[in-house]
């Protein structure tokens, strides 16, 4: 079995940090915690720790736009968060993990239904809602990186077919 390095996603808030993990193998995607934050240096170093004990190779930021695609003023916070962050992920020997954005519109949205699904009374709902955001935050990621791979070799089969003459790329993708 190939160990793959792990991917870490963040549902940045003003008072907590849901924290999300890929498993292993990079199929399923599992909440970590909900962090209560502190102060920018103590959260950023709790982050560089989860980063190094997790072996992670990609940490996931939830980009929260406005529902228009625009930035708003908690887009400009998790901005300044993540290049704290990098700044010190490159101090710190990690400038090898590779940060990416994910937009996260409607991410709580998807994450309340869950709970509320899991018959989670209001108050349980409240202390798990940024985690289970994270786990929205860090399943988009993954579908989108999947769906970017598999297009990939579409077009690498395309390519492939056009210099051979073959017609039909059906029997290779179900979509």
């Amino acid at each position: 079995m190939i160990k793959k390095k792990r991917i870490m996603a963040l549902d940045v808030g003003d008072k907590t940090i849901g924290i999300a993990l890929t498993d292993e193998l990079q199929i399923t995607a599992q909440g970590l915690e909900t962090y209560n934050r502190i102060g920018i240096k103590k959260d950023t170093d709790y982050i560089l720790s989860v980063l190094k004990e997790k072996d992670c190779g990609t940490l996931v930021i939830g980009l929260p736009l406005n529902l228009d695609g625009t930035d708003s003023i908690q887009t400009e916070k998790v901005r300044g968060f993540r290049e704290k962050l990098e700044n010190k992920m490159k101090s710190n020997s990690l400038a090898y993990v590779q940060v990416d954005w994910q937009d996260e519109r409607y991410s709580t949205v998807e994450a309340e239904d869950v709970l509320i699904a899991a018959n989670l009374s209001r108050e349980e709902r409240k202390k798990v809602i940024d985690k289970q955001a994270a786990i929205v935050i860090l399943q988009s990621y993954m579908d989108r990186i999947e769906h970017m791979e598999k297009m990939r070799q579409k077009q690498a089969l395309l390519k492939e077919s056009n210099k051979t003459g073959e017609n039909s790329l059906n029997e290779y993708f179900d979509d």
